[in-house]
């Protein structure tokens, strides 16, 4: 009988392959059903964020309008072309998504064995702060895509004895567009720092050719300038990168603390839009044993990273609550130092063994579906039964997109957003009840009902906290 050889097996010689595909199968599948499966309505931040996207003139730098300039470029594109509806305004956000899961795998594989990598990147991709992200139509993703996919970059010209060219370039002109994002010029300043502290990088800054670093210089300085320029005749702009909706320092701590409330609590009654805990148990415990086990190491480049993170996400939560989420960058590391540093303890426990890389697939199969299943029903969910998260997205839109054809709509908290339906529907949107006649109208819950109107239906969701969505009225006979 013939001996079978593991190594030879098919299965055995492309499982990364395998599972890197199945991974990516089951992330772009969750992405582009996010609207369906998870929160159907859209948050207030996504409200704001869709009417200020949309109606950005194309004279924005100009005019002083720099704050998540790219985000809101792709969104107003979106809308433009797909009209006013939940999916539109999530879409930046999906596609943004799939480049930011992509770069989590990229990177992580970079710095970590494919083993760990593979597992470390299930784990991230396919939790609930990422796919919450993945799927708020807000430019708060870019806060995580713009660092990511600078210490990728990064991580390309560190490992090569020669750089190429075209790294250094792009690594510019990302830093420059992130800039447009609030917080981006303290990473840009603390990626300066980190190159001057760390001696590993600083050795590879001085062995660069001379041509990427001219040209790295002259494309940071040249849109350095153009955004210095639009500051002075705009001051108010560089307090919106800076500090964005929290300028109050004296709320710095209660920010931090409201910030990361719904991240680690074991409550659902937390008020916010995220589900609490964002964060699971298994999953906290395995970053800290990774946290613990960059101790020894601490000044390589990517253990000191990690760390330095977290400092920098208290930071930037102190001024915005919602920045918090930026710790799924830092966690990202941590538990692919966990994973490393548990299979590494196990190998090790049985040095001359060739059965206990077998045997640790089982305890590892449980671990892996303890952290990711409860995981993914969490975010599918608990978005549509978690009343102190429902009660935060307003389902007035699809339930207007599916009811009303040619009415007069009546909308006045929200009057700017659904005005962009006439654009793309026969709906004419008004901010106060007419004194004329206009055949049929339709008044969204919130606004004043009219007098002179006789209601004949009123359209309801189980989604909506007190059900009614819509007042349906045709005019009074003369």
């Amino acid at each position: 009988m013939k001996k079978i050889v593991i190594s030879k097996l098919f299965l055995y010689r492309y499982r990364f392959i395998i599972g890197y595909t199945l991974l990516g199968l089951a992330f772009v599948a969750l992405l582009f059903v996010l609207p369906i499966i998870s929160q159907h309505g859209l948050s207030e931040a996504e409200i704001n964020s869709t009417t200020g996207s949309y109606y950005l003139g194309w004279d924005a730098i100009k005019n002083g309008d720099l704050i998540d300039l790219p985000y809101r470029l792709l969104q107003k594109i979106s809308i433009t072309i797909f009209g006013l509806s939940t999916y539109a305004v999530k879409l930046p956000s999906i596609i943004v998504g799939l480049g930011l899961g992509l770069l989590l795998v990229l990177l992580l594989n970079r710095w970590f064995k494919s083993n760990v990598s593979l597992l470390a990147s299930c784990l991230v991709v396919l939790s609930t702060p990422f796919l919450f992200l993945a799927g708020s139509g807000t430019p708060l993703i870019m806060l995580i895509f713009w660092p990511t996919l600078l210490l990728w970059l990064g991580s390309k010209i560190q490992g090569e004895k020669k750089p190429k060219p075209s790294y250094c370039f792009l690594f510019a002109l990302t830093l420059l567009l992130a800039v447009f994002t609030p917080y981006m010029v303290y990473f840009a300043i603390f990626c300066v720092f980190f190159v001057f502290l760390q001696p590993h990088l600083r050795f590879i800054i001085k062995s660069l050719p001379k041509l990427p670093l001219i040209i790295v210089g002259l494309i940071v300085a040249g849109g350095m300038a153009t955004l210095i320029a639009s500051i002075i005749m705009h001051p108010d702009t560089i307090m919106g990168l800076l500090f964005a909706k929290t300028y109050d320092i004296s709320n710095f701590l209660n920010n931090i603390v409201s910030g990361f409330t719904p991240i680690f609590a074991w409550q659902g009654a937390v008020q916010s839009v995220f589900l609490a805990p964002l964060i699971s148990l298994p999953t906290l415990a395995l970053a800290l044993v990774g946290l613990f086990s960059t101790t020894k190491g601490f000044f390589a480049s990517r253990n000191s990273i990690a760390s330095l993170l977290i400092v920098f996400a208290i930071i930037i939560t102190g001024f915005n609550p919602d920045a918090a989420l930026f710790i799924i960058l830092p966690l990202s590391i941590l538990v692919a130092h966990g994973l490393k540093y548990l299979l590494e303890k196990w190998y090790g426990l049985f040095p001359e063994n060739p059965y206990a890389r077998i045997v640790a697939i089982f305890p590892l199969a449980i671990l892996f579906g303890v952290m990711l299943v409860p995981s993914l029903l969490q975010y599918i969910y608990g978005y549509r039964y978690n009343p102190g998260v429902a009660r935060k997205f307003d389902y007035c839109l699809t339930i207007v997109r599916e009811n009303l054809t040619d009415e007069t709509l009546v909308a006045k908290k929200y009057y700017d957003f659904y005005k962009i339906l006439e654009d793309s529907t026969d709906l004419k949107v008004i901010n106060e009840i007419p004194t004329n006649k206009v055949g049929a109208l339709a008044v969204l819950h919130d606004t004043e009902k009219p007098e002179n109107y006789i209601l004949s239906r009123i359209i309801t969701s189980p989604m909506a906290e007190d059900s009614d969505i819509i007042y349906l009225y045709t005019e009074k006979g003369e």
